[in-house]
């Protein structure tokens, strides 16, 4: 196996085409000051949702809507986006960018608000598809509440699973990294769950309920 996985993974990276529409929701949230998830794992998440098919999906961290019309692009023209975050410029944006691309507005639901306070009033065991991308401290509480918001079968993605690629370290014990650690032990453990590890962008934790 080669040693030099830098240029492998910038390789992979540079082999998701973007267009026109996704540039212009990368510079919105760039103007947002709110880091977008990388071409790769915007790549990964249309074929996951391509793949999984799911009918209805909830998002926790909305950001400028890129991982939005990245996840819509892979959906079927029936499924619907429940998108959550408490910045209300980024939801207006995301809206802005949906609506360039054409989504009919009752595809997407956009909840402002703080998801440790938004996803304990979501119907338990109601969604096909639950995507983390939001602040590193509440992962862990997100993903527990996407344990009971799943239907069997149903995909949890956890975007910068690998924390900047802090979780890999062994020395490093910042809060935000061990969090994402017990994140990985959740679903590693628990026997409901098949869990893999990507490196794709910042890291992708997939997790499929039995």
């Amino acid at each position: 196996m080669g040693a030099d996985k830098t240029t492998s993974w910038s390789y992979a990276e540079a082999f998701a085409a973007e267009d026109e529409l996704a540039y212009r929701a990368r510079e919105r949230s760039l103007a947002l000051r709110i880091p977008p998830v990388t071409p790769g794992t915007a790549a990964a998440l249309t074929v996951l949702a391509a793949t999984a098919r799911p009918s209805t999906v909830v998002e926790v961290g909305t950001g400028a809507g890129v991982s939005g019309l990245a996840l819509l692009r892979g959906l079927a023209p029936t499924a619907v986006l429940t998108t959550i975050d408490a910045d209300i410029r980024a939801l207006r944006a995301a809206r802005e960018t949906f609506r360039e691309a054409g989504v009919p507005t009752n595809r997407t639901r956009t909840i402002p608000g703080r998801a440790s306070l938004v996803l304990p009033r979501l119907t338990a065991g109601a969604y096909d598809m639950v995507v983390l991308d939001a602040d590193p401290e509440g992962t862990l509480h997100y993903a527990e509440e996407a344990v009971r918001l799943l239907r069997p079968g149903g995909l949890l993605v956890v975007n910068d699973a690998l924390h900047q690629d802090k979780v890999a370290q062994p020395a490093n014990r910042e809060e935000n990294t061990r969090t994402m650690r017990a994140v990985h032990r959740l679903f590693r453990e628990d026997e409901r769950f098949s869990s893999a590890l990507l490196p794709t962008g910042s890291g992708l934790l997939l997790a499929v309920r039995r």
